[in-house]
């Protein structure tokens, strides 16, 4: 599982630019809750290393990076959830589901 880590605000218009060529799916992680804990454990036992072909992974930390956690919700008019995924195509949010709502099925559907 090779996902890019979303650290920096200026990523945010990196994640913009390659959802043009191939969707970009962000992973919202807590590392404070148990919820947010089983949903990643779901999402990366599912995983297939093919998934990277059909879609752009990053996975962000936002007890760590807050400030990019609250500038996701106000980039793409995506309420704040904590676990969340948000799927990006042509720089909008598409699909979005939090907590054990996040299904690796539904998401690859998606994509």
């Amino acid at each position: 599982m090779d996902w890019n880590i979303l650290e920096n605000l200026s990523q945010l218009e990196e994640i913009k630019q390659k959802s043009g060529e191939k969707p970009v799916l962000i992973f919202k992680h807590s590392t404070r809750c148990s919820v947010s804990g089983m949903a990643w454990d779901r999402l990366k036992r599912n995983w297939k290393k093919e998934d990277d072909e059909k879609v752009t992974p990053y996975f962000l930390d936002l007890i760590r990076h807050r400030d990019v956690s609250n500038q996701i919700e106000k980039e793409f008019s995506v309420y704040h959830e904590s676990p969340q995924v948000i799927i990006v195509k042509s720089g909008k949010a598409v699909y979005d589901n939090s907590h054990m709502g996040i299904n690796y099925s539904d998401i690859m559907g998606r994509v």
